[in-house]
């Protein structure tokens, strides 16, 4: 056993490229990606009782105290026919919520149509887009852990916040036979543009878990350097699915435990949503409902849904290690390497020292969005947040944005006189 389990000692490491993005600071200095991350970071002091991934990611099950955030919703439809159907999304309200809607999870309303023409605004405050991982949602206390300061009214907060709920999911309604996947980001993408028209002051910033975290990555990848974001954080990445799903299905624990929980929390979203979904002739309820492990859910619905041969061709399709290399912002990547559901192997190591833009924090201890300490809170909350704030306050976002472009154009150009060398 390693001693520093122990004393509740967990080692932090970086992997980044060897010269990572310089960032402008308000005060006129440069400070690069790599050393605004690792000033983020405090050092990792877990609970020693929770001494492996295993036993981290099973205190997730138990209950630990509440994390009051509050919400009001609106439900978007989809602009883009190809992906026809309504989303919810979940904003944090200031102000509790006292009368409770049972068709909501706890402490969630609606907007009413007046407070919703309200909500637009010229103010500067940062704000974050939240995404949650499988099956999960605005209330999941994972996302309220990092919710609750930059929110808050202590040193930390000041922000304002959203959660782009994956379709069918936080009691949410499908609308539609198109269900929401590993690289769903066309929910993510129509939010973030609504945000920045709604909010032309603000500077954007989000977070993804888990799968949220793949479909963000993906999102980012996709986005490129025309992406209306300012910074993320991912944290707990499955980042390649396929390999994390083959690791998955070689243990006993994870066939049985996290396969089939994964499986079956999927299985029940379903059922909730069978009138819409068994209108998808593609889909045989049948089969699904024999579905007992998360690949076998995927074979059954993800790969008919989408037209994916196999589950594996879905998981190659979906993940978001190749997607990494296309980022063009200042990503932050959390990462436990005991991790038993997003898997070490699975981790892109050589992809995000190729990219400037992507540094990675991992520990050798802390399980799956969990990193638990003694006193019950979790340890990637701190990093996160402290990312966050230091881009949000110390960095001059809009300069470090053009320095970017610039630095673009010039490898851009290099590569075009190599090429005309070559000739």
């Amino acid at each position: 056993m390693d001693l520093g389990w122990i004393i509740g000692h967990a080692k932090v490491s970086f992997d980044h490229a060897p010269q990572t993005a310089k960032l402008k600071t308000k005060l006129g200095t440069e400070v690069s990606l790599s050393q605004l991350c690792g000033s983020a970071t405090p050092p990792c002091h877990l609970n020693p009782l929770l001494f492996n991934g295993h036993l981290q990611t099973f205190w997730t099950a138990v209950k630990s105290q509440d994390i009051p955030i509050h919400y009001k919703r609106r439900v978007f439809e989809n602009e883009d026919p190809t992906f026809k159907g309504t989303y919810a999304v979940d904003f944090v309200s200031h102000t509790p919520n006292t009368e409770p809607d049972s068709t909501l999870p706890p402490r969630t309303t609606y907007f009413t149509d007046e407070e919703f023409h309200r909500i637009s605004s010229d103010d500067d405050k940062p704000m974050l887009v939240t995404l949650h991982g499988l099956s999960g949602g605005s209330h999941e206390i994972y996302l309220r852990h990092v919710l609750a300061p930059l929110v808050g009214r202590g040193e930390d907060g000041g922000w304002e916040a959203c959660v782009v709920n994956s379709r069918g999911c936080a009691m949410s309604k499908i609308t539609s036979t198109v269900l929401y996947n590993a690289r769903a980001t066309w929910d993510m993408r129509q939010t973030v543009k609504w945000l920045r028209k709604t909010f032309p002051n603000r500077k954007l910033f989000a977070i993804g878990f888990s799968l949220g975290a793949n479909i963000l990555t993906n999102y980012l990848g996709e986005e490129g350097d025309a992406c209306l974001l300012n910074a993320a954080v991912v944290v707990s990445n499955p980042w390649t699915l396929d390999v994390s799903s083959l690791a998955l299905q070689r243990t006993w624990l994870g066939r049985n435990v996290y396969l089939t929980v994964m499986g079956t929390s999927m299985r029940n979203l379903v059922e909730q949503h069978v009138e819409q979904v068994s209108k998808n002739p593609r889909i045989d309820m049948d089969r699904v409902r024999k579905a007992k492990y998360l690949y076998e859910f995927d074979r059954e619905v993800q790969g008919p849904t989408w037209g994916y041969p196999t589950e594996g061709a879905y998981y190659r399709d979906a993940s978001s290690a190749d997607a990494v290399m296309a980022v063009k912002i200042p990503l932050f990547a959390i990462h436990a390497k005991d991790d038993p559901i997003a898997v070490d192997e699975a981790c892109p190591y050589e992809e995000i020292k190729a990219n400037p833009h992507v540094v990675l924090c991992a520990t050798d201890l802390g399980g799956h969005l969990s990193w638990f300490q003694s006193s019950g809170e979790r340890w990637f909350v701190k990093p996160a947040v402290n990312f966050f704030n230091k881009m949000a306050r110390d960095i001059d976002l809009e300069e470090s944005r053009r320095n970017r472009r610039y630095c673009l154009l010039v490898e851009m150009s290099d590569m075009s006189i190599s090429g005309i060398s070559a000739k």
